[in-house]
Formats: C-alpha cells, structure tokens, sequence
C-alpha cells in the first residue's frame, strides 16, 4: 500500500482531502481500512499520522486527465 499523490496509480484508493485535514479523522474511524478493505500498514498509518501537519500534497497533483 502506497500513498499517491497524483490519484493515478492503478488499483483500488481512497480519497482524502488534499491539505491533509481530515486525515486525523479518518485514521481515527478507521474509514481507510473500511474503504480500502484492508488493515493500513505501520508506515502509512505513520505518514497520513504525520501528514496532517507536514505534508501539503495540493503542488504535487497531475495534469488534467486527457490532456498529459
């Protein structure tokens, strides 16, 4: 399991908001392994645990689908 950034790998996601803010709410409902159907892992619990104060993924999105 992976986080991406870009909302282009294959296989199954989830979306979360871009800045991060509900992160904590959803790690704390544990809507991730509900919608993912899967336990998270000790590092992407880390990262998303982490993530909702230090990382802004909102410069990191692809282009517009289509136009690559």
């Amino acid at each position: 399991m992976v986080v991406d950034a870009t909302g282009r790998l294959a296989g199954r996601g989830a979306y979360l908001c871009a800045d991060g803010s509900c992160w904590r709410t959803a790690l704390d409902k544990n809507q991730l392994t509900r919608a993912l159907e899967v336990p998270l892992s000790d590092d992407v619990r880390a990262y998303l645990e982490t993530g909702a104060m230090t990382h802004d993924l909102t410069t990191t999105r692809g282009g517009n689908r289509g136009q690559e």
